[in-house]
Formats: C-alpha cells, structure tokens, sequence
C-alpha cells in the first residue's frame, strides 16, 4: 500500500501518537477486508461526523455479528467435575485460565472471599442462567440479586436478527486528545465481531458472578450480539496488505486504522508502541497491535477521531450524538 495519509499539525501539536497512515479507504477495499464476515449488504459511502466534529466521508459496513468460520462457545460449565473442553475461560491476575468446574469450585479462595457460592455443594451442580431472561437479568452493571452467585451467558440464538452498522472514516482525521476504549469500543475483526474495550471485571466480580468468555475470547451481550474481549490465534489475519514479515492485520479500528495481532510473524513483541499500541511501519503506516490476551486490554486507546458502531444501515454517521455504548 502507498503511504497517502500523514500526520497533521494539530496531532504534532498535542503531542498524540498519530502518525503516517496507509492509502484511504474504499468501498471495494473494505468488502475486500471483510469477505469472511457476514455482510448483510456491501459497504457503502455515507456522510459522517466523527468523534471530534470533523465532517468528512465514511465507508459503513452492516454485518451480522457471529463469526462464520467456527462455533461461539462453550461459556459456562454445567458442573464442578465438567473439563475445559466444557467450558470457557476467564481473565484472572493478567493471565488466561480455564474457566472450567474446578475453577468454579475454587472461586473463594482464589478470591479470598467466602460469600462465593457459584454451584450447590451437595451435587456440584453450577448455578448459571441457562434462559434469556437470565441472560438480560445478569448481563448488567447492577446484576439481579437472584443472578449474584452464578456463571453468566448469553446465547447466539437468544438475538437471531442482531445486526449492527458501523462506519469508518475513509481517512483517520487526527483528534485533540485519544479516545477511551471503554467508551467508544475498539473496532471491528475481518470476519465482522465487534473487537470490543475491556470487560468490566470489577462490576461482574463484585455480584458474584463470572461471565465467561469462549476460548476465542468471545461472549455475547444483549446490545451487539458476540463480541471480542481478547484478539486470540481464533482471528484469521490478512497478511496480503502489507509485508509478511510484520503481524498479519486482523481488523479495522473504528478510527480507520488497521489492527494487527499482538506478536509479529516471527514471535517477537513489537518494543516501540505508543501508549495507544501503535506505531508506525513503511507498508502499514500507522497502525495498532492487539493486546496480549488475558491482559483485558484489546487496544490502549485511539489516537484518531472514531466513526459511529451504532446506527440504522444506510444514514449518516453523527460520532457526536450522545447514543448510549452497546
């Protein structure tokens, strides 16, 4: 790809990491980037208003969010004797573990409190919502008292029709200050799931509750359907953009640069990112890297102003209108 983006004087001037891009995007270059998603329709050009106010061009995309190439799932096991392979995991102390029936039977001392009582001690029997009204009732910041104590999970078929739109600047316009993850999202993977910001672990931890994630680092909310929370070797990258040599782009953050995942094709960690996990390269320009899986961290933040990830397919994207987050 040709280097056509460059840094502007207002990014320099506040100090932002937001650096040379690669060429613009196009309608065709983004079918292209997500032939493997589920497109409910091609990409189309739409007026947009970013994050910070700058009117310019989008490139919206509307895809169904399940991916297409495996089956979401497992999340919660059933029981204290259930294996991995039953199972989900979960984020504990920066790492990956199995969120299997004996992690579920440990839960009090691993977190050193006894009002964890996620399964029956007398069968083993995990307690877990296993309905949509569960699933609704647990799947939120103030989690229903009958749902403390449990394993949460949501299923695909819950949400058979949840599509969503989201639409890139066909140019990331540099932003007076990046933007927070938490609140905007991340971006989108190639095969069409939402790459989301990080999990809310203390809120969950403190009902009692573990929502899992399946082994790809997916779960499934009520708003966007299946979602990411970690960037896992489940994501196929396209390495036919760039040189093969650096980490294979896995998806399109929301302020119109490439994500890649978090090691390069030879193992190694890139050593000089920003405080965003980007940096900038001859075939990519600038770009971000995936976080290491676990850390619940899938980006550090954004260094562009983003587009809009809600919306009805087909209207302009207002970035500044107060929508609540999915």
């Amino acid at each position: 790809m040709s280097l056509s983006r460059f840094a502007t004087t207002a990014a320099l001037a506040v100090g932002l990491p937001f650096g040379v891009a690669a060429e613009p995007l196009t309608v065709e270059s983004v079918a292209a980037l997500f032939a493997s998603a589920q497109l409910v329709s091609d990409p189309i050009e739409v007026d947009c208003t970013l994050s910070g106010g700058a009117e310019t061009t989008c490139i919206q995309v509307t895809v169904v969010p399940e991916p297409a190439t495996y089956e979401a799932g497992p999340w919660c096991p059933t029981n204290i004797e259930d294996g991995p392979e039953e199972a989900g995991i979960w984020f504990y102390e920066g790492d990956v573990v199995d969120a299997d029936g004996e992690f579920f039977s440990k839960l009090a001392a691993l977190y050193d409190d006894e009002n964890w009582q996620v399964f029956d001690p007398e069968t083993g029997d995990i307690y877990y919502t296993a309905t949509l009204e569960g699933c609704e009732a647990a799947a939120r910041p103030d989690v229903a008292e009958e749902y403390q104590n449990h394993c949460v999970q949501c299923l695909l078929e819950y949400y058979p029709d949840t599509t969503v739109t989201y639409s890139f600047p066909v140019e990331p316009v540099a932003a007076d200050t990046s933007s927070n993850i938490a609140q905007t999202g991340v971006g989108v993977a190639l095969n069409g799931v939402r790459i989301d910001g990080p999990a809310p672990l203390e809120a969950i931890l403190s009902a009692y509750t573990i929502a899992t994630f399946d082994d790809c680092g997916g779960h499934v909310n009520p708003h966007v359907g299946y979602h990411y929370h970690a960037v896992t070797d489940c994501l196929e990258g396209d390495d036919h953009v760039h040189d093969e040599a650096h980490a294979p782009v896995v998806g399109l953050a929301l302020d119109g640069h490439f994500i890649v995942s978090h090691l390069n094709a030879d193992g190694s960690a890139p050593d000089d990112l920003d405080e965003c996990y980007g940096h900038t390269t001859d075939d990519l320009g600038y770009h971000y890297h995936a976080g290491a899986v676990g850390t619940n961290q899938n980006l550090g933040c954004l260094t562009a102003q983003v587009g809009c990830s809600t919306g009805e397919e087909g209207e302009a994207c207002d970035a500044t209108a107060r929508r609540p987050r999915p």
